[in-house]
């Protein structure tokens, strides 16, 4: 009998599959964290990379993962890949920056979030801020994006992560499964470059 897809969303689901797909490759983790989600490239104290996402939401760590899916090799050693975070409370100027940088990890979000049978919701995150936002032009923009990497292909690790999350929710494939199949996306990409 085929679970529930809502039973199948579970925190330990996610994180098997992000895990099973790319720690071998890439020494990286997804951990639930508090507050705030951060990336942590590995210390001595902690061998591994981290993806921290908050609170336990879902959707937090599907967004973590997409940040981490863009960030190249020399961006992955830094704290939060070396970006700039404003928090909430932007000015107009501020969040169109802050949009222009998060339509290409929002677009893979929309895409990871859809292969897992899930409603997806861009976030303009800034809800104090003292200017107007146009969530629907952002997420024109993120779906126009999304429709590109569809089209032109996804950037390695998206794929590999998509291919996982597409046979685990879509095909119900077992953890195991899905995680093989992301696994050789990843093996089959790096052959091709060879």
């Amino acid at each position: 009998m085929v679970k529930n897809k809502q039973q199948r969303w579970t925190l330990n689901d996610i994180t098997a599959l992000f895990d099973g797909v790319f720690f071998e490759h890439y020494q990286t983790r997804l951990i639930r964290g508090k507050d705030e989600p951060v990336y942590c490239p590995r210390t001595v104290d902690t061998p591994y990379h981290q993806v921290i996402f908050a609170r336990g939401f879902f959707a937090s760590a599907l967004h973590e993962i997409s940040h981490w899916c863009i960030a190249g090799e020399k961006r992955r050693q830094l704290e939060d890949y070396g970006y700039w975070y404003l928090p909430d409370g932007r000015d107009a100027q501020q969040q169109r920056a802050f949009e222009k940088a998060e339509i290409a990890p929002q677009a893979l979000e929309q895409l990871f979030t859809h292969a897992c049978g899930r409603t997806f919701h861009v976030s303009v995150d800034n809800l104090g801020g003292n200017v107007e936002v146009d969530r629907e032009a952002f997420a024109s923009s993120v779906a126009v994006r999304a429709a590109h990497y569809m089209e032109n292909g996804l950037p390695l690790r998206a794929n590999a992560f998509l291919v996982a999350l597409t046979r685990y929710y879509q095909h119900q494939d077992t953890l195991a499964q899905a995680i093989q199949q992301g696994g050789l996306a990843l093996d089959v990409a790096s052959l091709e470059t060879v």
